[in-house]
């Protein structure tokens, strides 16, 4: 068969054109595609490209940078395949477009190039998309930069997000929809690793909805700045944290799933959210202030005797002066719910005093602790902590198990025991969840978001109950 190759560009280079070579040859990488040509993507793409034959196996070979000014198209049904070699990752650069937009029927997958049943997380470093939104990150002394982690930095600075000191919160870098990346991350140095998903002060001209990130070896999604919304939202078996902000994200969330694998945490310890300020709990700005409204946000703990992996710490730790705020939410099956961490820096309880972090209408079900607290040099106290969150007008709920909750079949995942098993996060007909009163979009936080009347990523009927299925995958 065949093999086309995107031959790398030298930097000095990037206005020509990359020329497309064929190869006689055979090989198939670990991926078996039968009579099917490969495409290599590599090194820099310098003009627009577009992969959607679905006769071809499209394969990212190495670090590769789609530079400023290029749209990289993957077309509706399209499978691409990091190479395990290179531990092959995709760097949509300041300026890049990715336009990858698939349909339920025919999502657009993002995997390993290993066989179907060898597959590991992982496996490939994932994709990155660098934009020119606000951060309040610093690079060499240039406010509203930052070097985004994971080593792909070069000296050409396409691994830099930010928009600096004219950063354009409305900048575009393309569609995510209907979309699996699965077995991705990369340990570059510990703290600095590549996330399946690694979001760099993406705009909010850009759409990411209906991505599943499955099998992370480090986080499911990490947003370093930026204000990019994200919608209908699914991370499944995560190592370490599923929604990790950083550097003054902003972003609204709306409709997440988190399910968990009991036996996998990372050593870093592992939450549903992690969120900072930045490293140092600082107080520059723009200051961490996402708003997530309708997640489901499952841990380890099934029952209160399955303690799960000693690693899990909590549903939602939320540190380092970071301002994020929560609605109409659940989280289960954690050792801790929600841990407002005091312990290093400004403190993040200063937050909750000046109504700036917010969580309204949200309940914690099946948790050893409901709700902890770190102090640092403030103490602010756990007891704070319970009667800021039990106020009354807040409607949030605390139950003792998982089952008050009545989700159809929330923890259920294929097991060796049980190959067929699969989640159902459908709240039953009597599930509080769907009660009168449940949801609440009041605040003002919320404006712009769907007003639904659940809480958790999902109703009863319709479309609502329905939005997870057919083009995801748990197994």
């Amino acid at each position: 068969m065949k093999k086309y190759f995107l031959i790398a560009c030298s930097l000095g280079l990037l206005a020509a054109s990359c020329r497309k070579i064929e190869v006689d040859g055979d090989g198939d990488g670990g991926i078996k595609p039968g009579e099917s040509d490969e495409v290599i993507l590599e090194g820099q793409i310098t003009q627009n490209q577009t992969l959607d034959d679905p006769n071809k196996t499209y394969i990212i070979r190495g670090t590769v940078y789609v530079n400023s000014g290029v749209t990289l198209t993957v077309a509706a049904g399209i499978t691409v395949y990091g190479e395990l070699s290179s531990k092959g990752a995709l760097i949509i650069t300041r300026g890049a477009k990715i336009m990858a937009e698939g349909t339920a029927d025919k999502p657009i997958i993002f995997t390993s190039e290993a066989a179907e049943s060898n597959r590991r997380a992982g496996d490939w470093g994932g994709i990155v998309i660098l934009g020119k939104a606000s951060t309040n990150a610093s690079y060499n002394n240039q406010a509203g930069v930052g070097e985004i982690e994971g080593g792909v930095n070069n000296g050409a600075g396409q691994g830099l997000y930010g928009g600096g000191a004219s950063p354009d919160d409305n900048d575009n870098s393309g569609v995510l929809k209907y979309v699996r990346i699965e077995y991705a991350g990369f340990a570059y140095i510990p703290d600095k690793e590549l996330n399946s998903l690694t979001l760099g002060a993406v705009g909010k001209g850009t759409k990411i909805e209906y991505v599943q990130i499955s099998y992370a070896l480090d986080d499911a999604i990490e947003c370093f700045g930026g204000n990019v919304d994200l919608k209908h939202i699914v991370a499944y078996k995560t190592l370490d944290d599923d929604f990790d902000t950083d550097n003054g994200y902003s972003g609204k969330i709306q409709f997440g799933i988190v399910l968990r694998d009991s036996a996998r945490a990372d050593i870093s310890k592992v939450e549903g959210w992690e969120s900072d300020n930045d490293a140092n709990g600082s107080t520059l700005t723009p200051q961490t202030s996402a708003v997530y409204s309708n997640m489901t946000v499952l841990g380890p703990r099934a029952t209160t005797s399955n303690i799960g992996n000693s690693l899990f710490l909590a549903g939602a730790q939320i540190r380092r002066n970071s301002s994020i705020s929560i609605f109409n939410s659940v989280i289960m099956g954690w050792p801790t719910g929600i841990l407002i961490d005091d312990s290093k820096g400004t403190a993040t309880s200063g937050n909750i005093t000046a109504s700036k972090l917010v969580i309204k209408n949200t309940s914690i079900s099946g948790c050893a602790k409901p709700l902890d607290y770190s102090k640092g040099s403030v103490d602010f106290g756990l007891s704070a902590v319970e009667t800021w969150f039990n106020e009354p007008a807040k409607k949030n709920n605390i139950y003792t198990t998982n089952d008050d909750v009545k989700l159809t079949a929330a923890f259920a995942y294929p097991t060796a025991s049980k190959p067929n098993e699969q989640p159902d996060f459908t709240p039953q007909s009597s599930s509080p969840l769907v009660a009168a009163g449940a949801a609440d979009f009041s605040d003002t936080k919320l404006t712009g978001f769907d007003q639904v009347t659940f809480r958790g990523a999902v109703g009863s009927t319709g479309t609502d109950a329905t939005w997870w299925k057919g083009w995801t995958s748990f197994k």
